[in-house]
């Protein structure tokens, strides 16, 4: 619980502007392309959990800053920590920029997004940081089963879109020089992190459970399998 407490706070007023740095430096300069970089992620973190947590109740952060359920600084915690990653993995250009890379940038990042955010909110919820009401929760199923329900789904999904967004601003904006794509790839980069991975969470939960994942569950409620 400690780490958590600490680093809430450090990850914004270090890893962000850490993030900034190293991307403004890769991208030689170019503010608006950092900036596209850094919002989809950031964008992300702040409105799916914003409405998991204060609309469908289905997370709860245990600290004291709080909005509701939801702590305010939450979308530059997983921003900056995400942005660092995608900047290590996908940050130089390709050489050639085919289908076949566009593909593998997207699988790259979602896989490693997948693993390291099961991983870091199974932590949290087993230190009794993080709170997830779903169905494992309510099955009185351990950490690692809350966490494996939504994570690699909704955070691997992500990735693929996060990666394809950053592949795509390399090739428009750097590569061909075509900065009329600019406010496409911003808005269509945001949009889709935002919608697609949240849609693929739900057909997942579909397909697993026959009801769509957004209903928030107590560990007190009996649990039925929806035929």
């Amino acid at each position: 619980m400690r780490f958590f407490n600490f680093y809430q706070y450090l990850a914004p007023l270090i890893l962000f502007p850490l993030s900034y740095t190293l991307w403004l430096r890769q991208v030689e300069g170019d503010y608006r392309l950092v900036w596209l970089m850094l919002s989809v992620p950031v964008v992300f973190a702040y409105i799916v959990p914003a409405l998991g947590a204060n609309w469908l109740g289905l997370w709860e952060f245990n600290t004291r800053l709080r909005l509701g359920k939801f702590r305010p600084q939450h979308g530059f915690v997983f921003g900056a920590a995400t942005s660092l990653i995608a900047l290590l993995c996908l940050g130089a250009p390709p050489a050639d920029f085919s289908p076949l890379e566009f593909i593998r940038a997207g699988f790259i990042l979602g896989s490693v997004l997948a693993w390291w955010n099961w991983l870091y909110d199974m932590v949290a919820i087993k230190t009794g940081f993080i709170i997830v009401y779903n169905r494992p929760y309510a099955e009185n199923r351990g950490p690692e089963a809350i966490a494996a329900d939504y994570a690699p789904v909704l955070f691997g999904v992500f990735g693929l879109c996060y990666g394809l967004t950053i592949r795509l601003s390399q090739y428009y904006l750097l590569e061909l020089g075509d900065w009329d794509y600019y406010g496409l790839l911003l808005i269509g980069g945001n949009v889709s992190g935002l919608i697609i991975p949240v849609l693929a969470f739900v057909l997942y939960s579909y397909l697993r459970y026959r009801e769509s994942g957004l209903t928030a569950r107590s560990n007190a409620q009996p649990v039925s399998l929806k035929l």
